[in-house]
């Protein structure tokens, strides 16, 4: 029984690792309904009217989701500094509640100073965050000159109670929160090989189904890369520790991404196109049985689940485990090889690298392994990664020339949404004197996190309908509660953490529970009625209206200009990181090739996100959905075979069959010539040079002198041309002309 428990409680950790990496959002909900709770249950017992409970409770929930910084100590000081300013709005907004015409023009200005604060970092977004919220808070419970102290001794209670379960019951420590993510990955990337055996025995009518779930865990596994590199900093104790994290993280997720792709090419007749895994809704090539004998096939899957056993394992191994790895890992040797066909053999080939990769990532994670039980494939893997571990060095980034005036994205914001908020002031009044704030309020938050037009578009239709949602739930639960206080304030909890543990996964989840909690909160100041609620809708509808008027026609960032701006940021990145790989495997200086796959993979995210105004299922525009997946889709293929070489020309100067060899810059020329062709005509039309076609990457490298050739590695060459390929297929979606090759 102890141990079903054990298995149970193992695989719903796991569970929520791979759900909630990091457990991010589960600490945010907890945090949130912890901090109201203990401010509810400090205010109660001291005979706290209703509308001071509700101030307290709003208060301390602003007062825990608006900290942004990481570090404890930052945030101890933003939380000191937020309550001065909380005093400060919710003071203002109590004296000037009586002057409609003051009290409008000090909305727009706090507006405006809110949103403009986000250029002076984390800090000025949260102070400007919280002084805005509170100033909403003094309007929804009416507050009054007359009220002010108590309502001070409220706040203060409600910022006390925020810090008091950040820091002491819900504590999250910068280390401790990495290792969370470590355990996402690891969890993640398990996953990611469970799609894999799925899709190794997947019949014809489930290929479709089985490459769609590779798909998503790729991704999902990238994205848990991404989030550990973003915290590798003030989650290791030095730099050095930090950049063997991101190395061996970087060469698991790149052996997972390869081993995927060998298996999908021996499952099919012809070569796999890498675009394949990274297209939504692509259809998977037609698959067979695979070539060879049976039992390699059996041999295969046993392979894959004990890869799979591997990557959850921690702590020491045992015999079992070690015998398990010393296989897995002969087979980066062609002799331990089983007999099968070419295809296969490869993707015996990318079990031994992936086994490679997890090793890595356990030394990296866990310290020093047993070695006692090492095969001399084993403690040769081991070697190479100790010469890796020892060549690692550090190197400060170069900081990016910033924006100024109205061309800063802070400044061009503020000032849109001080003019929407202008309009939706006037509109809200004109609907309703008492409640004009839903309207503002829905036109500040649609400009959060947004840089374009139709981004604000997409967020002001979530918000609409999931606030139209939102009240039908909020209508049924005020007639359920009825006059019972306890049971509204426990409701109101349970609403507050789904709105906090679903807003990273869907806008308009958040927006539904928002709008259901706050007609619990009217309920519970006896202000509720349907007439109430249906001015919600219409004031929502009027501030998104409101906000995507005022980004449409005041210094309008165009959907498409913004997407612009960042494909040319992709593939500057993208250049860079070819450009430095090349010359790296061509005997150039060593470069920080792992920071520059980051940041390709960070301004990729950033396009990806541009784009969803672009691919939302209600776009009108249906070949530009079309064509905007396909172009994220083309660069995301790049960006994994980019990540590849960086990866393989980092093993350079320590792994024995990879050695330097001077043709590849003139082979890859062409590649890192068009990319840039591409950038330069993105970002103006004018330029009129095409792209380079010509003879393939190994055709160039081929000579007499067999030797020399083969000392370029075959996975170089495919990653090479797989990006050429890749890059040439962007010519069409962006209409970039070709020329015809010089026979």
């Amino acid at each position: 029984m102890k141990a079903a428990g054990r298995r149970s409680g193992t695989r719903l950790r796991d569970h929520l690792a791979a759900s909630d990496p990091g457990l991010l959002r589960l600490t945010a909900g907890l945090r949130t309904v912890g901090a109201i709770a203990l401010t509810l249950a400090v205010l109660a017992p001291a005979g706290a009217d209703v509308n001071h409970l509700v101030a307290g409770a709003m208060t301390s929930m602003a007062a825990t989701f608006a900290i942004r910084e990481r570090r404890r100590g930052a945030q101890a000081v933003t939380l000191a500094l937020g309550l001065p300013v909380a005093l400060a709005s919710v003071s203002l907004g109590a004296l000037l509640s009586e002057r409609v015409v003051l009290g409008d023009v000090f909305s727009v200005a706090l507006i405006f100073c809110a949103v403009y604060g986000r250029r002076f970092g984390d800090r000025g977004t949260t102070l400007g965050l919280i002084g805005f919220q509170l100033y909403f808070v003094s309007l929804f419970v009416g507050a009054t000159p007359g009220q002010l102290p108590a309502l001070w001794v409220v706040l203060s209670v409600g910022f006390a109670c925020s810090a008091l379960v950040r820091f002491a019951v819900v504590p999250v420590t910068p280390a401790g929160l990495m290792a969370r993510l470590r355990q996402a990955f690891r969890v993640r990337l398990a996953r990611l090989v469970s799609a894999h055996i799925a899709l190794l025995d997947a019949g014809p009518d489930e290929a479709d189904k089985a490459l769609e779930d590779v798909r998503e865990r790729t991704a999902r596994l990238h994205e848990t890369a991404l989030m550990i590199q973003s915290r590798l900093e003030e989650g290791t104790p030095d730099e050095s520790t930090a950049r063997l994290v991101q190395r061996r993280v970087a060469d698991a997720e790149i052996a997972a991404e390869r081993l995927g792709l060998l298996l999908l090419s021996a499952r099919s007749a012809q070569r796999a196109d890498t675009l394949t895994l990274h297209l939504p809704g692509a259809p998977a090539p037609e698959v067979g049985r695979l070539p060879g004998p049976e039992e390699a096939a059996v041999l295969l899957g046993r392979d894959l689940r004990a890869l799979r056993a591997l990557v959850l394992r921690t702590g020491t191994a045992g015999a079992g485990v070690a015998q398990v790895r010393n296989r897995l890992l002969g087979y980066r040797d062609e002799e331990n090889l089983p007999a099968a066909s070419a295809p296969v053999r490869d993707v015996f080939r990318g079990i031994g690298e992936a086994a490679r990769a997890v090793m890595g990532l356990r030394i990296a994670l866990d310290g020093p392994q047993d070695e006692s039980d090492d095969s001399p494939a084993t403690a040769r893997s081991r070697e190479e990664l100790d010469a890796e571990d020892a060549a690692i060095d550090a190197e400060e980034a170069e900081e990016a020339e910033e924006t100024k005036g109205l061309q800063r994205p802070t400044t061009r914001a503020a000032v849109q949404v001080s003019v929407g908020s202008t309009l939706a002031i006037v509109g809200g009044e004109l609907l309703s004197t008492d409640r004009w704030y839903w309207a503002v309020l829905t036109c500040w938050i649609v400009f959060i996190n947004t840089a374009s037009t139709g981004e604000i578009l997409v967020k002001g239709y979530r918000r609409l309908l999931g606030t139209v949602f939102g009240v039908v739930a909020g209508i049924l639960l005020a007639g359920l509660v009825g006059g019972h206080t306890l049971l509204a304030f426990v409701l109101v909890l349970v609403l507050i953490f789904a709105m906090f543990y679903t807003a990273p996964l869907s806008y308009t989840l958040m927006s539904f529970f928002v709008t259901a909690m706050l007609g619990l909160l009217y309920t519970l100041l006896h202000t509720y009625s349907w007439e109430v609620l249906v001015l919600r809708v219409e004031e929502t509808a009027l501030g998104a209206v409101c906000g995507v008027a005022a980004a449409a026609l005041v210094l309008p960032v165009r959907t498409d200009r913004r997407t612009n701006d960042l494909l040319v940021t992709v593939l500057e990145r993208l250049s860079d990181v070819t450009d430095a790989a090349v010359a790296q495997l061509s005997g150039g200086p060593a470069d920080e090739l792992l920071d520059k796959a980051r940041e390709l993979d960070q301004a990729l995210g950033d396009l990806r996100s541009a784009t969803k105004p672009l691919t939302h299922p209600v776009t009108p525009l249906r070949a530009r959905r079309t064509t905007a997946r396909y172009v994220v889709a083309l660069l995301e293929t790049c960006a994994y075979h980019a990540r590849s070489l960086a990866a393989t020309a980092e093993l350079l100067p320590t792994h024995p069959s990879i050695a330097a060899d001077p043709r590849l810059r003139g082979a890859a020329g062409r590649t890192v010539r068009n990319i840039r062709t591409i950038a330069a005509r993105v970002a103006d039309d004018e330029v009129t040079a095409p792209l380079e076609t010509g003879p393939s990457i190994a055709s160039l490298l081929a000579d007499d002198d067999a030797s020399r050739y083969g000392r370029i590695t075959g996975r170089v060459l495919r990653h090479l041309e797989r990006l050429d390929e890749a890059v040439a297929g962007l010519a069409r979606p962006l209409d970039v002309p070709v020329r015809a090759p010089d026979h």
